[in-house]
């Protein structure tokens, strides 16, 4: 399997990125590493560049993320679902309107389905009967304020929150390209609290899985 290894920034996988290399590394699939940057201007250019020179069996994107949902426990792996652009749209006083909203596209308008970006992939080519599918919310500026937090989750629902997801799927969506997007809940969407974030902790358990799936031969 000819697989794409997607992450914003190089730390997110360096784990997996090293084990790639060792000698002798026992990976049964042809793995390419892109590092997009960071946020969906980034990826969305990166992504869509790689996918014009070459054709995968999957790309994988992965990396970490908050959790709106405080059942998911810090270090917990998810599957993403569904993605929103969460920032793109409107302020009208005190109300946000989305693009949906504003008339700007309809709510099914490809690659939209009911204002989401659905990931059709329903049986993942790795084992994940263990992981969780969840809802994702993108933003260019991480929820860090209470009136914040409260508006998204108001407003989308969504269980966890990243700045790149969208792209990944709209991007893959417009391509025609299977995709999965993996997270690694780092911490709660709460008023910015660094200290109690679990970025170690998060990115050990996400390069764990993807080692895992990484030498499963297919």
């Amino acid at each position: 399997m000819t697989i794409l290894l997607l992450a914003a920034t190089a730390p997110e996988i360096q784990i997996t990125s090293d084990w790639l290399r060792q000698p002798g590394c026992r990976c049964p699939h042809t793995v390419d590493i892109l590092i997009s940057g960071v946020g969906e201007l980034a990826t969305s250019f990166a992504l869509t560049k790689a996918l014009s020179i070459k054709k995968y069996n999957l790309v994988l994107g992965a990396g970490i993320a908050g959790a709106y949902d405080t059942q998911l426990a810090l270090g917990t792996c998810v599957l993403v679902r569904s993605e929103v652009p969460g920032d793109l749209g409107a302020e009208d006083h005190d109300q946000f309107l989305d693009i949906f909203s504003l008339g700007l596209l309809g709510e099914n308008e490809a690659p939209f389905l009911s204002k989401q970006l659905v990931n059709p992939m329903r049986v993942p080519p790795f084992p994940a009967e263990h992981l969780e599918w969840v809802a994702g919310l993108s933003v260019n500026t991480v929820s860090g304020s209470r009136t914040t937090i409260d508006k998204r989750q108001e407003h989308f629902g969504a269980q966890i929150e990243s700045m790149e997801g969208a792209a990944l799927h709209y991007c893959c969506l417009r391509e025609q390209q299977p995709f999965l997007q993996l997270r690694s809940i780092s911490n709660y969407v709460t008023p910015r609290d660094r200290n109690s974030w679990k970025i170690g902790f998060a990115l050990s358990e996400l390069n764990a899985q993807l080692i895992h799936w990484l030498s499963i031969p297919l």
